[in-house]
């Protein structure tokens, strides 16, 4: 098999879906997702849980990969996996499948880093989007993430800016949480501020360095804030959901905004992706969008199947690597806390 002829297939794995997809010459042929039901009676996802669930799926979830792309295991040219960051018993199921099957087909092992892959997601061949020119501002938003990274080539990256406590997807989960939104709470503070006025009510933006992040005292006064207000009227979050949710999404998009702001400015870089599973939020799609416009930014937004944990921005590193050559050992292990 050519490096111009091969096939890949991504295994995803380090939180709570289980996903693989095949990849050949940049375009997708399939990208499966198994989403994982039982975590939305918890309020989160549960560790244990979620990785009995991906030992579950991941044979099903590869096997109906490989038949949608309609190609037999054996025209594999290669395996290739998430190794980290992400929940350790997760991250285990996967890897461990990998190995064993390149090692049963006799196929090279390619490790790849989530949050790297959520960045190269743009290069996947789609007629929606086009790839980003080197070099680039991304920000990768998530339930685990927020940071800002200056892109200088596929796997040249430096973190410019990130959060100093918890991720931009956790103050949208909690904030849902304190509202008594079901989990995955998140998309539906995005579907209520969208009927809702965003200057409604005013939360506080957070004071750290002018590319860094932090969210923990916002998350508290969201609950401060609703705390007062239903000691006054019970009904206060039935009666003001839309304008609640709309508010807390402003201050949010307007915060992530600022902080790119500053990031254009001090790198002079004015090409600008953004990838994770908040990218999926329809005001921070729109905020990027006006950015476009108003500051002459050239913006890439990624299709919302490539949003969110998926397999195929796994099997386009796995691509890009094989065809540097780029392989693992199959001693590699997962990592939770992989870095850059």
């Amino acid at each position: 098999m050519t490096q111009k002829n091969c096939y890949i297939l991504g295994i995803e794995s380090s939180c709570d879906d289980t996903a693989a997809a095949v990849i050949h010459n940049g375009e997708i042929l399939s990208n499966v997702v198994a989403t994982q039901a039982i975590h939305e009676q918890y309020g989160g996802v549960v560790p244990e849980l979620a990785s009995r669930a991906h030992q579950q799926n991941i044979v099903p979830v590869v096997h109906q990969a490989l038949r949608k792309a309609n190609i037999d295991k054996n025209q594999l040219s290669a395996i290739a996996f998430t190794r980290g960051p992400g929940l350790m018993g997760s991250l285990l199921v996967g890897t461990s499948f990998s190995k064993s099957l390149a090692l049963g087909l006799d196929i090279p092992l390619i490790d790849v880093n989530h949050m790297q892959a959520h960045i190269l997601a743009h290069f996947i061949k789609t007629q929606e989007q086009t790839a980003p020119n080197f070099p680039f501002l991304a920000m990768t938003i998530s339930g685990g993430h927020t940071q800002i990274v200056k892109v200088t080539d596929y796997f040249e990256m430096e973190i410019i800016g990130q959060t100093i406590d918890d991720a931009v997807g956790e103050a949208f989960d909690k904030s849902a949480k304190i509202l008594g939104l079901p989990y995955p709470g998140g998309p539906l503070v995005d579907k209520y501020a969208q009927e809702g006025n965003p200057k409604a009510f005013k939360f506080p933006k957070p004071k750290v360095g002018p590319m860094d992040f932090s969210f923990s005292g916002l998350k508290t006064s969201v609950l401060y804030f609703v705390e007062k207000e239903m000691n006054q009227n019970p009904d206060f979050i039935s009666e003001n959901i839309a304008d609640i949710c709309a508010s807390i999404q402003f201050t949010i998009v307007d915060y992530l905004m600022d902080k790119l702001k500053n990031a254009v400015k001090k790198t002079g870089i004015k090409e600008v992706a953004i990838g994770g599973g908040v990218s999926a939020n329809s005001g921070i799609r729109n905020a990027l969008k006006e950015a476009e416009k108003k500051y002459g930014w050239k913006t890439h937004i990624p299709k919302f199947e490539f949003c969110t944990d998926n397999a195929a921005m796994i099997a386009i590193v796995g691509e890009l690597k094989y065809k540097s050559q780029e392989f693992a050992e199959n001693n590699v292990v997962a990592s939770a806390r992989m870095k850059f």
